[in-house]
């Protein structure tokens, strides 16, 4: 047994409202208005060049229409990009707004900020993207966390990067449906009809952001009976990123549904470890194995505030996974937080393959736990915070409700590389004060004027002094 003890004072004293994580710097909002000034034509291309990068994939699509295009007509850049631009901008009413745009002023924010060339009726782009392969996307995704200064935030462990999965449902209707639907049958006998798909997000504890990585959908899949579930959607996303992703060292995080040996053999396969959340009562083999047997203890007392937390952590190695010969073995360790009360506030078990220790079980907690960021910074931020996730924007015949999540989460993606790799970004955002606020200015000031490109429209936000071009 080790036992340590911590006493953290923390200041009262607040100088400035911060934009930040808990890594890096924190700049006040003057500074890095000085910064933008300096840089923004170079830190600006990172935004832009992942916006190029999506017209090339856009442009690349599956073209369905037949014979030879007019000229000046809409080419599948200008649909997939005018699709991109709403989710972007997070105004379902962008595209009406610039069209107005366009035609009193003779251009508008599509063209020089998303170049487009022009912009497609909201039916014409559900039209043309629906039957579109989603995995067409997917490699934006890893381009977008190999941005400079995006990844090094994200490491733990040693630089390892943690990735949670976790499925979520983004469409339910008992009308609407297409060939790609789940269904279940309700207890008054109707069908329900639904979409979901298994996300990945890197995380880190104590960073605020998430990096979002390509979703996989739980769809009807060919040759089997059975509907899809999130365990072989696992499977098959592990199958098909885990090559692109083994270079950082990835450490998978799950819930207890992913704590079996299928799924922690596909992430070893994959090039990674993992931390898993076991229950008790789901997991007969590994609490049996745990019952009388001697382990290991640390301890950590922690006064903060005047508030006393003590942390216990217990682990077990080399437990069988399940009951079979062939069982992977695992690390079991827990974690217990009591108050000064010794009324126990917190309690969770995992399974790990990685080391346990003394030294390392704290930080091992706190990756495991963070495990829930994929809830919190992913699934709630984009169904509530502004993303729209659940909302029908078009459900199609096909693929149509699969690629217009895809690049609603991209859009969620280069939000995050913009706060931490464009210094113009985070100013114009430190400028108002809170992101809701800024994407509230966003989409007001590009309703009414059309700016130059990325720099002149953030640098009017974070000054307060719209200039048009």
């Amino acid at each position: 047994m080790s036992i340590s003890v911590r006493v953290v004072g923390v200041s009262r004293k607040c100088h400035f409202a911060r934009l930040s994580s808990s890594e890096g710097p924190v700049l006040s909002a003057p500074t890095l208005r000085r910064a933008a000034d300096l840089d923004s034509g170079e830190v600006m291309s990172a935004l832009e060049d992942h916006i190029a990068e999506l017209r090339a994939v856009c442009a690349g699509l599956p073209d369905r229409r037949k014979g030879p295009q007019p000229c000046g007509g809409y080419t599948m850049a200008d649909i997939g990009l005018s699709a991109f631009s709403l989710f972007f901008m997070g105004s379902p009413s962008f595209l009406a707004h610039q069209r107005a745009l366009s035609e009193g002023q003779g251009r508008s924010n599509c063209q020089s900020l998303f170049d487009t060339s022009a912009i497609p009726s909201d039916n014409y782009i559900r039209q043309m993207l629906d039957g579109a392969p989603t995995a067409a996307f997917d490699p934006l995704f890893i381009k977008a966390i190999e941005t400079p200064e995006v990844l090094p935030p994200f490491q733990r462990l040693g630089g390892r990067i943690l990735i949670a999965l976790d499925g979520t449902e983004y469409h339910c209707s008992r009308k609407i449906h297409c060939s790609r639907c789940s269904t279940r049958k309700r207890s008054d006998g109707g069908t329900e009809y639904f979409h979901s798909f298994l996300g990945a997000s890197i995380v880190a504890p104590g960073h605020q952001q998430v990096l979002p990585l390509p979703p996989e959908f739980i769809a009807p899949q060919d040759g089997t009976e059975k509907q899809d579930c999130e365990r072989n959607a696992a499977k098959r996303w592990l199958a098909r990123h885990g090559a692109s992703l083994a270079h950082a060292r990835p450490v998978f995080l799950g819930d207890d549904l992913f704590a079996c040996q299928p799924i922690a053999a596909a992430m070893q396969a994959a090039g990674g470890n993992f931390i898993l959340t076991c229950k008790p009562s789901s997991h007969r083999t590994v609490t049996e194995y745990l019952y009388g047997a001697k382990r290991d203890e640390h301890r950590e007392t922690v006064c903060k505030r005047g508030k006393r937390t003590t942390t216990v952590y217990r682990w077990l190695a080399d437990v069988p996974l399940r009951d079979s010969a062939d069982a992977l073995t695992v690390t079991w360790f827990s974690i217990e937080m009591f108050n000064g009360k010794s009324k126990r506030t917190y309690h969770n078990s995992f399974v790990t393959d990685l080391p346990v220790t003394a030294g390392n079980v704290a930080e091992l907690a706190a990756c495991g736990r963070a495990r829930w960021k994929i809830e919190n910074e992913t699934f709630n931020v984009l169904k509530c915070g502004g993303y729209n996730l659940e909302h029908n924007f078009g459900h199609g015949k096909d693929t149509l409700a699969s690629v217009l999540v895809v690049l609603n989460l991209l859009a969620f993606a280069y939000h995050t590389v913009a706060v931490l790799a464009v210094s113009a970004w985070r100013a114009a955002v430190a400028a108002k004060g809170a992101t809701y606020r800024f994407f509230e200015h966003l989409r007001t000031i590009t309703t009414y004027v059309v700016f130059r490109d990325w720099a002149h429209l953030l640098r009017s936000i974070a000054e307060a002094n719209i200039r048009p071009p």
